[in-house]
């Protein structure tokens, strides 16, 4: 498969992360332009990938979770403003004819982020 995918992972409860938002946005020379927005299903993904092979360009690219909005959906009393709010993750494409796929495993007080499979 060719193209950008990502998932989120609710680290507070062990469950996939449902009904979070997502923004893709791609990054230049004159500011950033948003590209997709997006929202995770039952199984924390997107039902349809970010960009797919034929959307896929070489560049640098931004994902922003809006976690906060997510965990205050689940009733967790956050400070405000939150600790977290928005996870902004950047990073680049270099190969147009591969798969990348981006995950996040959160909670309302830290985050991972790497290139998954």
């Amino acid at each position: 498969m060719i193209g950008l995918t990502t998932h989120v992972l609710d680290l507070t409860h062990g469950i996939p992360a449902a009904d979070v938002v997502i923004q893709l946005l791609r990054l230049g020379d004159t500011g950033a332009s948003l590209i997709k927005t997006g929202k995770t299903n039952g199984d924390g993904r997107l039902d349809e990938p970010l960009l797919s092979e034929k959307e896929m360009q070489n560049g640098e690219y931004e994902l922003l979770f809006f976690i906060g909005d997510y965990f205050r959906g689940k009733e967790l009393s956050l400070p405000e403003p939150a600790f977290l709010d928005k996870v902004s993750i950047r990073f680049g494409i270099a190969e147009t004819n591969a798969h990348y796929h981006v995950p996040l495993l959160v909670s309302p007080w830290g985050y991972q982020v790497y290139r998954g499979s």
